[in-house]
């Protein structure tokens, strides 16, 4: 499936069933913005600061990381304060922390996520 994200420049862009990018390569912070735009939701420094701490996970380990997982580096990477899953679900809305940062940040379903 391929979903077309408008934008200043429109991007045809792979994803499958879940709304997860199918090649890695197509995100970029535009990607991100348009797909976030899809749940209207507007990315802010709070968001990106998460997003951008899913990525370096991402590139550490080579997978996307369960919610408690993801929890417990962002303490690490940005404080408690930032780690509760309350205040995750705040900023991406309802539904499981991992999956919709995960999705954003154009990474693979997290495995052990339904």
């Amino acid at each position: 499936m391929s979903v077309v994200l408008a934008g200043t420049d429109a991007l045809i862009i792979a994803i499958d069933d879940d709304g997860y990018l199918l090649h890695l390569d197509d995100w970029s912070p535009a990607v991100a913005v348009q797909l976030a735009a899809q749940q209207q939701l507007t990315l802010h420094a709070e968001h990106w600061a998460i997003i951008g701490a899913i990525r370096q996970f991402y590139q550490q380990y080579q997978r996307s990381p369960t919610t408690r997982v993801l929890l417990k580096y962002l303490a690490q990477q940005l404080g408690a304060e930032k780690a509760s899953s309350i205040y995750v679900m705040q900023l991406f809305g309802n539904g499981t922390p991992a999956k919709t940062v995960a999705r954003l940040a154009g990474l693979p379903k997290p495995t052990n996520c339904i």
